[in-house]
């Protein structure tokens, strides 16, 4: 019996593996831009652009806020994570090209309700990741209750202080990457 079982069980989680994935799909398919757009409004990505902006007087890192309402179809078939994607912007997006390899971004996926941050290695090595899950619990939490605005400032503004704490500001520096948010 124990091999039934077994066999039920494996039966069972490929039926509901392959249910995730398609309720995946439904989501990336049914958000469009226009949600995207009704998320994060021009005043709320002025607002963004200003926190970040305010936060990269006190500190020395970048940061890049970049919003995908939904991923091409072949990166959900693919089975591409919001992580994966993070990571690809990251990198399309030269976020790492900064002098003191201080970029970040902020991604978020969403049709996938996913906030990641990806921190280039003169950051990573400062800043303890518990600050990283901190921020995203606070945008997630806030995007569960449709909150995009506030939700997304108080992340800006729990990260500002996070790196004033551990990457603070020491004197005139050039901003390297633009602080306008990415609305793909």
């Amino acid at each position: 019996t124990q091999g039934v079982s077994s066999a039920a069980s494996d039966v069972y989680k490929r039926q509901e593996l392959v249910m995730n994935k398609f309720s995946r799909a439904l989501r990336h398919l049914s958000t469009t831009r226009y949600s995207g757009k009704k998320a994060f409004p021009c005043a709320t990505l002025t607002a963004i652009q200003k926190a970040i902006a305010s936060g990269e007087a006190v500190h020395r890192a970048e940061i890049r806020l970049i919003v995908e309402p939904a991923l091409e179809f072949s990166a959900i078939v693919a089975g591409i994570s919001s992580r994966e994607r993070a990571h690809e912007l990251f990198s399309q997006y030269r976020i790492w090209d900064t002098e003191e390899n201080s970029g970040i971004l902020i991604y978020i996926d969403l049709a996938d309700h996913q906030v990641e941050i990806v921190a280039d290695r003169g950051i990573s090595r400062v800043i303890p990741q518990h600050h990283w899950h901190a921020v995203c619990k606070t945008m997630t939490s806030g995007f569960a209750k449709g909150e995009y605005h506030d939700s997304v400032i108080a992340g800006i503004q729990q990260l500002n202080a996070a790196l004033q704490e551990h990457f603070p500001e020491n004197g005139a520096q050039a901003n390297q990457l633009s602080n306008k948010p990415i609305l793909l």
